[in-house]
């Protein structure tokens, strides 16, 4: 599990990645990217947003837990002082169940390409 200190937590840091950031969209998630330059820490901090049209608690929880663990093992490769939020869509339980972690895992490698590309 990732440290505290790797998340984004207050309402004002979601906010200012959604409005400074840039988002990339797959069919089962949105990926909210936005680079910090007035920092010293060079980490990268995640948020995970399910709403409740993902399920109940056990359900959402279930989808954060999944994203965070695809997540961190796919940050290698991406950019320092930056922080990303993930937006996870009501389908995203079918590619869980589907395609268990490997397909959450390709399916954030396809939006985290688009964030390497732009």
């Amino acid at each position: 599990m990732a440290p505290k200190r790797r998340r984004l937590s207050r309402s004002g840091e979601f906010d200012r990645v959604y409005r400074d950031g840039s988002s990339h969209a797959t069919r089962y998630l949105v990926l909210y990217t936005f680079p910090r330059k007035d920092e010293e820490r060079e980490d990268i901090r995640l948020g995970i947003s399910a709403s409740r049209k993902v399920g109940g608690a056990v359900d959402r929880n279930k989808v954060k837990r999944v994203l965070r663990e695809a997540f961190w093992e796919l940050s290698d490769h991406l950019p320092p002082r930056h922080d990303f939020v993930i937006v996870a869509r009501a389908e995203i339980n079918d590619l869980i169940e589907k395609s268990g972690m490997n397909g959450v895992k390709e399916n954030l490698e396809e939006a985290l390409a688009k964030v390497r590309s732009t």
